[in-house]
């Protein structure tokens, strides 16, 4: 999924501000609160596209590229790479703009696979689109 140029792949799905309670002991913003953003900008865009529930059923070829800062504006990108019969494949990808301004920075990049699920969290066959 990774892309030379100095642009996000996908629709922007959320954007938020890195805060000093999110950092780890080294002081930058710590991995996992970066992976819980990449599950909510997967699981918003793979809601939309299976019109309902979903549930995050693998998380693959994840990688941290750069760190992120304190004041950085957070911004996650996500791209459908595939549908299934209950699946959805997404390319996720965190850029961040330093202090919120300049040029943008690819930092973290995974492949999220999601399953469409009906009320009681059983796999549903995804409506055609």
């Amino acid at each position: 999924m990774t892309d030379p140029k100095n642009e996000p792949r996908g629709e922007l799905a959320t954007r938020t501000l890195a805060m000093p309670a999110d950092t780890n002991p080294s002081g930058d913003i710590f991995g996992g609160w970066i992976m819980s953003l990449m599950d909510l900008a997967a699981g918003m865009t793979a809601t939309a596209h299976a019109s309902g529930r979903v549930v995050t059923a693998a998380v693959s070829d994840l990688a941290f590229l750069a760190p992120v800062k304190v004041g950085d504006a957070v911004c996650c990108y996500a791209e459908l790479l595939r549908t299934g019969r209950s699946s959805i494949r997404l390319g996720v990808e965190v850029w961040v703009l330093r202090h919120g301004q300049g040029e943008r920075l690819k930092v973290t990049e995974a492949i999220f696979t999601l399953v469409a699920v009906d009320a009681a969290g059983r796999p549903r066959t995804l409506a055609a689109r």
